[in-house]
C-alpha cells in the first residue's frame, strides 16, 4: 500500500479558551477581596481604567446620616432588643479582651453613655486637641515571640545562654510548642546539651504557662506545676490521657489510687488548663466575612435579595483620555498598546457586570429553592445540589459552582456561605419529601443535647427516634454524623454525666 499526500476540508467545532475567557472565569470564582486586590493591579497596568468616582460618592450619599440623637435612641434601645433576642451582652461581647469588658462596663455605669470619658481624653498630653498625633494611640498585638523575646533579656544576661534561648524561641510555633530536637541545636549552636536543657529549663518558666512544652503532657505539667499541684496522683492522671478522653472514670480510679470525688475535681482542674498557650498571642491576620448578598424580608411576605454594593468594583473605561492620547500617537507601537488596553478595559468592565447578574441571578434562585431555612432555621433546609440551581437559571453546573465558591449571603440568620445551602438528600419514609442531611445532623445534635444522665440514647435509638419523625436513616449515618459533629459515643457520654451530673 503506498503513501500519498492530500488536502481534506473538514467542518468541525471546539471550545477555544482564550485568555479572556479564562480570566473571565476566574473573576466568577473569586472572592469579593481576590477580586479587590485583583483590580488594584489592573488599575495600575491600565492606563485607561479609572474608578468610578460618582459612584462612590452617589453610594456615601445616599447613607442614612447617622446623628447623636439616632446614636443615643440606638443605644437606649440595645437592651430592649437584646432581651427580646433572649440573649445579653456577654454573648454578644463572648471575645472580647477583659480590658475592653471593663471600659464598656464602666461607660454603660455612666450617665453620659462614656461621653465624658471620651470628652475628657480628646486632648493630647499638652493639653491641645488640634496637634493630637493619632500614631502613637493606635496599638498593635504583640507576637508570641516578642513576648517571649522580652522576658528572654530580663531572665537570661549570659550573652553565650541568650543566643541559644533566642534560637529556641525561634523554635516555638503558634500554638506555644517546640518544634525540634535539643541535640541539634546543641550540634548548630556548638553547646553542650546539657546547657540547651538548662537554658530550656528557664524558658519553661516564662508566660504564658506552658510555653516551650514538646507535647501536650509536658505542657500541661508545666502549668499544673506553676499552681504547685502536681502531685502524684496528677502526674498519673497525665500519663493517662487516653482514659481522660474516653472519660474512664472507673479507670482513672484504679490507675491513680484516688477516689471518685477526687478524680472528678482533678478532671475538672486538667480542664481549666489551656492545651495551646501560645494562641494567646494572634499571629494571623483573621480576615472578616462581607456577605456578596444581602437577604432580607419583604412586606408582601416574600424575600428580596440584592447585592452588597460595598463589595461591588466601581471601574469604567476613560474614553476621553484615549481619545486624546490615540490622536497624538504616532508610532505604530503606541497604537496598538493603546488598542490593547482599550479592549482589555472594556472586556473587563463587560466581565465585572457580569459577574455581579450572575451572582444575582443564582443567589436568587438559592433563596427561593430553600425559602423553608429562613423561616425554621436548620431544620427547614431542604436538599438541593448544583443541578437543580442550574436547570433552572439555564446555566451549566460549573458555572453554578465557581459562583457559590468564596461568596457569602447575609441573612437575617446570620451570614452563610453559599455552599452551605448545597446538602446531599435523607431518605424519607412513607413516600414523603427527602431530607436535607444538615436538618438531619441538626436534628441529632438538638437531641443528643436534650439528654439526662438516666436517658443516654444510642445511636439505634437514635435512629428509632429519627425513623418515627420519617427519616429514613441508618445507624452508620448515625454514628457518621455524631463523629462529624464532634460528640462522643453513648458509653462516653453517660460516663460524663454520671461523673459531673
Amino acid at each position: 500500500m503506498g503513501l500519498s499526500h492530500k488536502l481534506e476540508m473538514r467542518q468541525g467545532q471546539s471550545l477555544v479558551m482564550t485568555p479572556q475567557l479564562q480570566q473571565a472565569i476566574k473573576l466568577l470564582q473569586m472572592s469579593n477581596f481576590e477580586l479587590q486586590a485583583f483590580l488594584e493591579t489592573e488599575l495600575e497596568r491600565n492606563p485607561l481604567l479609572d474608578r468610578d468616582e460618582k459612584a462612590l460618592m452617589a453610594a456615601e450619599t445616599t447613607r442614612q446620616p447617622t446623628d447623636m440623637t439616632t446614636e443615643l435612641k440606638s443605644e437606649a434601645s440595645t437592651a430592649e432588643r437584646l432581651e427580646a433576642m433572649d440573649t445579653d451582652l456577654t454573648n454578644v461581647y463572648a471575645d472580647e479582651a477583659k480590658a475592653d469588658t471593663a471600659n464598656r462596663e464602666a461607660a454603660a455605669g455612666s450617665s453620659d453613655g462614656g461621653w465624658s470619658s471620651l470628652r475628657s481624653h480628646s486632648g493630647n498630653a499638652h493639653g491641645g486637641g488640634d496637634d493630637m498625633d493619632y500614631a502613637q494611640n493606635v496599638t498593635r498585638e504583640i507576637t508570641l515571640n516578642e513576648h517571649l523575646t522580652d522576658q528572654l533579656h530580663l531572665a537570661i544576661h549570659d550573652p553565650a545562654r541568650r543566643l541559644i534561648g533566642a534560637h529556641l524561641i525561634g523554635m516555638v510555633n503558634e500554638a506555644g510548642y517546640l518544634s525540634g530536637e535539643l541535640d541539634m541545636v546543641a550540634k548548630l549552636l556548638g553547646a553542650s546539651l546539657s546547657e540547651v536543657e538548662a537554658v530550656l529549663g528557664i524558658l519553661q518558666g516564662f508566660e504564658p504557662a506552658g510555653v516551650f512544652a514538646c507535647d501536650l503532657k509536658e505542657c500541661l505539667a508545666i502549668q499544673l506545676k506553676e499552681h504547685d499541684r502536681y502531685d502524684p496522683a496528677m502526674q498519673l492522671l497525665i500519663e493517662n490521657l487516653d482514659l481522660v478522653a474516653k472519660r474512664d472514670f472507673v479507670g482513672l480510679e484504679r490507675v491513680c489510687g484516688v477516689d471518685h470525688a477526687d478524680v472528678k475535681d482533678m478532671v475538672a482542674e486538667l480542664r481549666a488548663l489551656n492545651p495551646k498557650p501560645g494562641n494567646a498571642f494572634g499571629t494571623l491576620i483573621l480576615q472578616p466575612v462581607v456577605p456578596d448578598v444581602f437577604v432580607r424580608a419583604a412586606q408582601d411576605g416574600t424575600w428580596h435579595v440584592e447585592l452588597n454594593s460595598e463589595t461591588l468594583p466601581r471601574v469604567l473605561v476613560n474614553n476621553q483620555y484615549y481619545a486624546r492620547v490615540s490622536a497624538t500617537a504616532a508610532r505604530d507601537t503606541d497604537k496598538l498598546y493603546l488598542s490593547e488596553c482599550l479592549s482589555t478595559a472594556t472586556w473587563l468592565v463587560k466581565s465585572l457586570d457580569q459577574r455581579a447578574r450572575t451572582i444575582l441571578k443564582v443567589a436568587r434562585e438559592i433563596v427561593r429553592q430553600q425559602d423553608s431555612f429562613f423561616l425554621e432555621g436548620v431544620s427547614g433546609l431542604r436538599p438541593l445540589n448544583l443541578r437543580t440551581v442550574a436547570d433552572a437559571i439555564s446555566m451549566h453546573e460549573s458555572t453554578v459552582s465557581r459562583v457559590t465558591s468564596n461568596k457569602y449571603i447575609g441573612t437575617p440568620r446570620g451570614i452563610f456561605e453559599m455552599k452551605y445551602f448545597f446538602t446531599t438528600a435523607i431518605n424519607a419514609t412513607q413516600g414523603e419529601p427527602s431530607h436535607s442531611s444538615e436538618a438531619v445532623r441538626h436534628r441529632i445534635k438538638r437531641l443528643i443535647e436534650a439528654e439526662t444522665a438516666k436517658s443516654v440514647l444510642s445511636d439505634d435509638q437514635l435512629v428509632d427516634l429519627l425513623l418515627a419523625e420519617g427519616v429514613d436513616i441508618a445507624r452508620r449515618t448515625v454514628a457518621k454524623y455524631r463523629e462529624a459533629l464532634g460528640l462522643p459515643s453513648s458509653v462516653q457520654r453517660r460516663r460524663e454525666k454520671r461523673a459531673y451530673g
